[in-house]
């Protein structure tokens, strides 16, 4: 089954982080990279830029356009995986090696459109 990790965090704790700190981070996304990826497991990956996003608030007849991300905590979504794992469990098992401060992560079995109806890629 596929599922969505979602990366929140603070932007700027994570902008404030040291050399080495990166490093360790960085280094446990390689690994899981490279575990899930050996697994035949992985999906896309990205990491989201906290500059250059924009809000779209769609209303009956007008649309208002900020800019972004904004949200009412410090946490911005920050990052996402696509991850073919047999469970729940198995995705939340994932996140181990994506933890950092300040860091959640929310995980949501995907489903697919398909003309109109929904269906969940198993």
């Amino acid at each position: 089954m596929l599922y969505s990790i979602l990366i929140y965090g603070d932007e700027g704790h994570v902008a404030a982080w040291t050399a080495q700190e990166e490093q360790e981070v960085m280094g446990r996304h390689a690994e899981l990279r490279r575990d899930l990826g050996a697994a035949g497991q992985l999906g896309p990956v990205m990491r989201l830029s906290p500059q250059g996003a924009k809000i779209v608030r769609r209303y009956k007849d007008r649309q208002q356009i900020t800019d972004g991300p904004y949200a009412e905590t410090k946490e911005q979504l920050m990052g996402i995986y696509v991850v073919d794992c047999p469970s729940m469990d198995d995705a939340i098992a994932a996140t181990e090696l994506l933890r950092f401060d300040s860091g959640v992560f929310e995980i949501r079995p995907l489903v697919t459109l398909e003309l109109g109806t929904l269906r969940r890629i198993e």
